[in-house]
């Protein structure tokens, strides 16, 4: 089965490959953007970026119900088992670990974290997916523009996925920056239009895409799938 993505609103995603499931970032529970319940998904992993209550949004109620395995740095790994999550993989950057659908690779990702109690969340991270099939993924997650996008082209990517909305993370123009440094073959964009600080015009942005760049703009809407 190829690999696909669906877009579930604001950085939440659900992928799906060689019959596993990973859902990412699953902020559902007061995203006004979201296209599934928190209680509707049954994942085999969850990968979390950072602590921000927009990223881990429902990890806690959807692993502790599916018995989901959380995957994190091991700052929240700590933090996630203190919560009564039993089942959590914490890494950290730089650091990759093959798991039964691929590969996860931690990348560095310029933001911050912080835990909705108030602790110590560690670096947030991005990350770089080889699935099983040989397809490459790279999540952005929440980030501004670094150099070192460069590095992580080399590897080769299928899909990279990139914040757009600025404010928060890069904006549309640094975007175009960083696809000049990953070359991916598709890019799709996040973290945007949930709120109105972060409101982007996403057909502008694909457009100045295929003007600058060499790689596919994918633009989706919350609910609905691409094929990697």
């Amino acid at each position: 089965m190829a690999t696909r993505v669906r877009w579930l609103g604001h950085a939440a995603l659900w992928i799906e490959s060689d019959g596993q499931t990973v859902l990412i970032d699953p902020f559902l529970t007061g995203n006004p953007t979201a296209a599934a319940k928190a209680g509707d998904l049954a994942p085999d992993f969850i990968l979390v970026s950072h602590g921000h209550p927009d990223h881990l949004g429902d990890t806690i109620a959807i692993a502790k119900t599916t018995g989901a395995i959380v995957v994190c740095n091991y700052e929240m790994s700590e933090w996630l088992t203190r919560q009564g999550v039993s089942k959590v993989h914490g890494q950290q950057h730089g650091g990759a670990h093959a798991f039964v659908f691929g590969r996860v690779k931690f990348t560095q990702a310029f933001h911050g974290s912080s835990l909705p109690d108030g602790s110590y969340g560690g670096n947030p991270c991005g990350f770089l997916i080889t699935f099983r099939d040989g397809t490459k993924v790279y999540d952005a997650a929440d980030t501004g523009l670094f150099g070192d996008m460069r590095l992580i082209g080399e590897e080769g990517i299928d899909l990279a996925i990139l914040p757009i909305g600025d404010n928060y993370t890069m904006g549309p123009e640094d975007s175009i920056r960083a696809i000049k440094l990953l070359t991916p073959k598709k890019v799709m964009p996040i973290h945007y239009n949930t709120f109105d600080l972060i409101a982007q015009d996403a057909d502008a942005w694909a457009r100045a895409v295929r003007q600058q760049t060499q790689a596919q703009p994918v633009v989706i809407k919350p609910g609905e799938w691409t094929t990697v």
